[in-house]
């Protein structure tokens, strides 16, 4: 695949990627060797970008799977890795990138980003975190550094930070999991955001074109829309198998039919415990009272009376619904 620069910086990347969460253990759990195997299937076949983070612990998959490759600055192949961290002092991230350098067993991390960004005070309340970040930069351990976030506001205010080279924002057709302030966002507010942020220089990579999976039986159209936004240089999409390398390269290189329905008839709702903030919207929304509360005050899906309809998705604040 063609690759794209990011932003303003000296990267350079396929327009679509490959983010590392599915495979692990809040999800597919994978074995090792198998994730590692399914990283480099995907490198093999031409993806040159992969999404990772502290919290995901994912870390040595992408280890085994660079083990052998050449890292040398001349080598054009070696992939671009982003990673982040929800830490908000200097020390919970100087922390984090010597971890994400140790364990991927790497020189330079191509992307550091601050993890979630929500709305003030959130920003105001990780500084210490950004200036660790913009110390590493200087220092040459980190190429890139910028934050990932669900909220229109976070996306237009990295616009005017100068320090901020790239930001990762969420964003699908459905609106599903946008946030503004402390409500909810829509796409097109979100679209705007981008698009100030490309303006600015800012290199712009999308999350959540499937909305956390729940769009995935309107695979082109989810595609079509995140992948053709104005600013937008590459689309991560998360991947745990090696047909969803096939299909995510066929619909990049234009030979995936049109008319492409996957089969979702296996797939299930689930709800990440990590970021369900125990509110209801899903269990009063539910229409075949599926979700309960859990020992711990959180929502939990019973499966043998879910009908995947996926009508609670849309109402969960954090995005903490997923269909995999």
């Amino acid at each position: 695949m063609k690759k794209q620069r990011l932003g303003t910086t000296d990267l350079y990347v396929t327009p679509v990627a490959f983010g590392v969460l599915t495979m692990g253990g809040s999800q597919m759990d994978l074995p090792l060797e198998e994730g590692a195997e399914l990283i480099r299937y995907a490198i093999d076949q031409g993806i040159n970008f992969f999404d990772t983070a502290q919290y995901y612990e994912t870390y040595p998959y992408l280890r085994e799977a660079l083990k052998g490759m050449d890292r040398s600055p001349e080598n054009p192949d070696f992939p671009v890795i982003c990673t982040k961290c929800l830490g908000s002092t200097y020390e919970e991230m100087e922390d984090a990138i010597e971890e994400a350098l140790r364990e991927m067993e790497l020189d330079v991390i191509d992307i550091f980003l601050l993890h979630e960004v929500r709305q003030d005070p959130d920003w105001d309340m990780r500084a210490g975190a950004w200036q660790c970040l913009q110390d590493y930069k200087a220092k040459g351990v980190i190429r890139a550094i910028g934050v990932s976030t669900h909220h229109v506001d976070v996306t237009a205010r990295m616009a005017q930070i100068p320090e901020c080279d790239v930001v990762f924002p969420l964003i699908n057709f459905a609106s599903l999991g946008i946030r503004n302030g402390d409500g909810p966002g829509t796409c097109q507010e979100m679209e705007a955001a981008i698009q100030a942020c490309h303006d600015a220089g800012k290199g712009v990579f999308a999350m959540k074109a499937f909305g956390g999976g729940n769009l995935t039986a309107d695979y082109v159209k989810a595609l079509d829309y995140v992948t053709r936004l104005p600013g937008v240089d590459s689309t991560m999409v998360g991947i745990g198998k090696k047909e969803e390398v096939d299909r995510l390269i066929a619909y990049a290189d234009g030979t995936l039919p049109r008319d492409y329905v996957p089969d979702i008839s296996h797939k299930r709702i689930h709800i990440d415990a990590g970021d369900c903030e125990g509110c209801g919207a899903c269990v009063q929304r539910c229409p075949n009272k599926a979700i309960h509360w859990n020992e711990y005050g959180l929502a939990a899906v019973d499966d043998e009376v879910c009908l995947t309809c996926g009508y609670c998705a849309p109402v969960c604040p954090v995005r903490a619904i997923i269909l995999f």
